[in-house]
């Protein structure tokens, strides 16, 4: 049987109950250490899958280095440390250079530094990120019960418009385009509301692998149902624009679009913070179901 046969999550699980382990599962390892937590997390960026050989390196770097503070932020809490390994093929020094400012840009705004690595030889660029946070109170996918809402920050959908307009190969960009395909290169995490996700959500996750790929991630989790209402999610004016261009249907970059790296997270208190939006409910039962439908669980993933 091969890794394809079963799927990415399967395989997690499979390796989970191989390790017999409970605490598997979120986006973070949550591991006690005096009177807080640690938070653990790593993500490779693997050229060919993660991004092209023309994007800049530099905004690589920065990619590298923000989707593992995703992890720690949907966690409810702050990076403080990175090691960095690295596969290379005999590429010129100047690009690795620049991926190195990038991912120093991307720590000196998050407030957190890398103190380590490794480096091995490849056929192609690989770039492994492991980064420990810390958290008085880290939140995982677990916690949601019936009766909670659902949030999400910031919008939705961007990320995958913007890697379409850097697909399509064209020379030159409208204003919004750019704006588009730098959500795509450069995420900015909202590790500001990491605070509201450890005091107060039952649970939490990034938005990495698309909304209702992660919804039913959480909804696994929880053991509950999950319910997403489209007329509630936060659309970008770039993306409509987009979407009106291109005629495309917003609804689907934002429900499948992936890579936004926002914060979905549940509670049983009412949130009212520019930039986080009420899109849901929780409530017994099991899945996602999107205005009343069962929902899918596709979104993007390796295998």
């Amino acid at each position: 049987m091969r890794i394809s046969e079963v799927g990415e999550f399967a395989l997690v699980e499979r390796l989970k109950n191989l390790l017999g382990s409970e605490e598997i599962g979120d986006d973070c390892a949550h591991v006690r250490f005096g009177n807080s937590f640690l938070l653990l997390t790593t993500d490779i960026l693997l050229e060919g899958v993660h991004f092209l050989p023309h994007y800049p390196p530099a905004a690589v770097g920065w990619k590298a280095i923000s989707v593992n503070v995703s992890d720690v932020a949907g966690n409810g809490g702050r990076p403080v440390w990175a090691l960095v390994s690295l596969i290379l093929p005999d590429i010129e020094v100047s690009y690795v250079e620049d991926l190195y400012r990038g991912m120093r840009e991307a720590c000196e705004f998050y407030g957190c530094r890398i103190v380590g690595g490794n480096l091995s030889r490849g056929d192609r660029i690989g770039i492994d990120v492991f980064v420990v946070g810390e958290s008085r109170r880290p939140v995982g996918r677990g916690g949601a019960k019936p009766g909670d809402a659902l949030f999400v920050t910031g919008t939705l959908g961007d990320s995958r418009a913007g890697l379409d307009l850097l697909l399509m190969n064209r020379k030159a960009h409208e204003d919004f385009e750019r704006k588009l395909i730098e959500r795509h290169l450069k995420p900015l995490v909202r590790t500001d509301l990491s605070g509201l996700v450890s005091e107060g959500a039952t649970a939490s996750l990034d938005v990495s692998d698309g909304l209702v790929a992660d919804a039913f991630h959480l909804a696994r989790r929880s053991r509950v149902r999950v319910e997403i209402e489209t007329s509630e999610l936060p659309l970008s004016e770039e993306l409509m624009r987009f979407c009106e261009k291109y005629s495309r249907d917003p609804l689907e970059y934002a429900l499948y679009g992936g890579e936004d790296y926002q914060i979905l997270f549940t509670s049983r208190e009412p949130v009212a913070l520019s930039g986080v939006r009420r899109i849901g409910t929780v409530s017994e039962g099991e899945g996602v179901w999107i205005d009343g439908r069962k929902a899918e669980p596709r979104g993007f993933r390796h295998f």
